[in-house]
């Protein structure tokens, strides 16, 4: 998908054909509901494959774990479409008016929700209002509500300029007053269903999605790196690629096995696995960047394949969720 600004037709419908795109929307609703093993092998085949697809799958899949968070009737009417897929942005973008008939009116400004052109639904938060007066919580804290709207209730922007990820059709959205009823709104945290993946900590589930996806592109750089430069040896490399993998897997089914015994997961095993995640992209990046200088002027012309890869790479790195603070 080499300097095209979204995924194929044909190749969304292959997307929709498979419900590739409902890993993780459980087996009652339509969807795969695979095992955390078992996404993540995907994902990172995904993004081995194109970056941009890699990470498109990957947030909107992610996205459509929120069927998990609806009430049975709305999650089963609207994942009977094979079609349905959600995406959003995870910004405060905007706010929810209380209506009269308990309805709420939307308005406001969402940017990077990735997979625009491709959604059926926009999720995005909102902070609660009263005649514009926020709501507050018990604590005094600004209450905030997830909602999901249809497609056509909201404007997509399309600025996306960065230098990679061009095909994930990543893009800002504005909604202006738009009503939703209480039941297309959702807690992140709150469930109607009854699965061990419910009760995987986000910061996990999030970690682990998109740590793949940094592997899957480190071995794809791998295999354009050496297209060029044959002589270069990338063993351990390619090594540490395979190892990581194992060891994530190891992650996931200890994860799945605490849960699946009714075990807590404790803030230090959520740690563990967050800075094994963050030191693993440091050392790829690093290395990456090392194989990127001995390449020569071919891996800089923007219409060759390692150029994207890297490209792809380094834009994805920029994600909050492994990004360093100074």
């Amino acid at each position: 998908m080499q300097q095209i600004s979204e995924v194929p037709a044909e190749i969304i419908d292959q997307i929709h054909q498979e419900r590739l795109l409902q890993i993780w929307v459980p087996k009652i609703y339509g969807g795969l509901g695979l095992r955390l093993n078992q996404g993540l092998k995907l994902l990172f085949n995904w993004s081995k494959i194109d970056g941009s697809l890699g990470w498109m799958l990957t947030l909107c899949s992610g996205a459509n774990f929120f069927s998990r968070n609806l009430k049975p009737p709305i999650a089963g009417k609207l994942f009977s479409d094979h079609k349905t897929c959600f995406g959003g942005s995870g910004m405060i973008g905007g706010t929810a008016e209380k209506q009269s008939d308990g309805t709420f009116l939307i308005n406001g400004l969402w940017h990077f929700a990735t997979g625009a052109p491709h959604l059926s639904h926009f999720t995005l938060n909102a902070k609660l209002t009263d005649n514009e007066i926020p709501l507050l919580d018990e604590s005094g804290n600004e209450m905030i509500r997830s909602f999901i709207i249809s497609k056509n209730q909201a404007v997509i922007i399309p600025n996306w300029k960065s230098m990679g990820m061009r095909a994930t059709g990543t893009y800002s959205f504005k909604v202006e007053n738009v009503k939703v009823s209480e039941n297309y709104s959702f807690v992140y945290d709150e469930f109607f269903t009854d699965d061990v993946l419910d009760k995987i900590p986000f910061r996990i589930f999030a970690d682990l999605t998109l740590l793949v996806n940094y592997l899957g592109m480190a071995s794809h750089f791998a295999e354009e790196a050496i297209q060029i430069r044959p002589h270069l040896n990338l063993d351990l490399f390619n090594k540490q690629i395979e190892d990581s993998m194992e060891k994530i897997i190891q992650f996931a089914d200890e994860i799945e096995s605490l849960l699946y015994n009714s075990k807590l997961i404790i803030s230090e095993k959520q740690s563990e696995i967050h800075d094994y995640s963050s030191a693993l992209v440091a050392s790829l990046s690093h290395q990456i960047l090392d194989v990127y200088f001995q390449l020569g002027i071919k891996a800089t012309q923007t219409d060759s394949a390692v150029y994207q890869v890297f490209c792809d790479y380094f834009t994805a790195t920029q994600h909050a969720n492994f990004r360093r603070e100074m």
